[in-house]
């Protein structure tokens, strides 16, 4: 696969605590807007086995979240859900100011798929849909998944504070990614992608993560205590989950977890099959058409 093509225009916004989110624009004028973004960790260009083919028919912007991508770092102070959740009003209304007022999706991933959910059902409705792909949200004390999902956090916490940080290239990166068992069902591009996203030069040579892995964990941790199980009634408007394989046997708890919050909060949702919690770079087509299949459900597919 080619190099990630050039955006139309690349363009900073300012956060309501002076951090800057930088976006770029895939123009398409006459088509619905996605803004597009990624879960914890990672960074939006290792999932282009999913965006790109939508740059056809979708007018797309692309956005890392703070701390992560394309972003300068900008430390602990405000890396934490309160401060993403206030961040997604702020980036609406910083593409619309950019580039015009259009009918505009988020699709967020696992992070941002939280904070997504956080902003538009404690704060405000900005988005005209909004897609959240595996949410690893925790069920409240005395559910039946909140163990399951209290140990797979704190498995993310000891393999974030331990993995390795600093890398000689990015190839060294892409090649443990190949080697790792957990990364084996990413399709082999988005392995190369994800290695390039995640890591910048330190300026002496070598390439470091461009979300540091204890704000990576920090954000694991808050899981557990962030309290986030709404029901799909306290959106002010469309909103599609689609999750990991709640029957696969190698899928994580977020499978049964998203099953379980869809059944009682009355969510629409869809789980893809034989697909973990990177289903949108396991299985790019399926996710894609679930998602296709909500927005032409509410007139917002093109």
């Amino acid at each position: 696969m080619s190099d990630i093509r050039r955006p139309d225009q690349a363009f900073d916004l300012v956060m309501d605590d002076g951090t800057k989110v930088h976006c770029r624009h895939f123009a398409n004028s006459s088509k619905t807007r996605l803004a597009i973004t990624h879960g914890n960790g990672f960074a939006v260009d290792g999932y282009r086995v999913f965006w790109e083919p939508l740059l056809a028919d979708y007018d797309v912007v692309l956005f890392d979240m703070r701390n992560h991508g394309h972003n300068e770092p900008t430390g602990a102070d405000g890396h934490n859900y309160l401060q993403m959740a206030r961040d997604m009003g702020s980036i609406r209304r910083g593409i619309d100011a950019t580039l015009g007022v259009k009918k505009t999706v988020a699709v967020c991933h696992s992070m941002s798929s939280r904070a997504a959910m956080k902003h538009a059902t404690t704060m405000e409705w900005v988005w005209d849909a909004l897609v959240l792909f595996d949410p690893p949200n925790v069920p409240p004390r005395g559910h039946k998944f909140y163990e399951a999902m209290r140990v797979f956090e704190g498995k993310l916490i000891e393999f974030s504070m331990n993995r390795p940080d600093t890398f000689d290239s990015p190839e060294d990166l892409h090649q443990l990614f190949n080697e790792s068992r957990g990364q084996s069902r990413w399709l082999p591009q988005a392995r190369e992608d994800m290695a390039k996203a995640v890591l910048r030069p330190d300026g002496e040579g070598r390439y470091t993560l461009t979300c540091r892995r204890e704000l990576e964990a920090s954000i694991y941790l808050a899981a557990l205590t962030l309290e986030l199980w709404p029901p799909a009634s306290l959106y002010g408007g469309p909103v599609k989950m689609i999750g990991a394989d709640p029957e696969w046997k190698g899928a994580p708890p977020t499978g049964v977890a998203n099953q379980a919050l869809a059944i009682e909060g009355g969510y629409d949702y869809d789980a893809i099959p034989e697909t973990g919690h990177l289903l949108q770079i396991e299985n790019p087509q399926a996710c894609r058409d679930s998602m296709i299949a909500f927005l032409r459900k509410h007139g917002l597919a093109t």
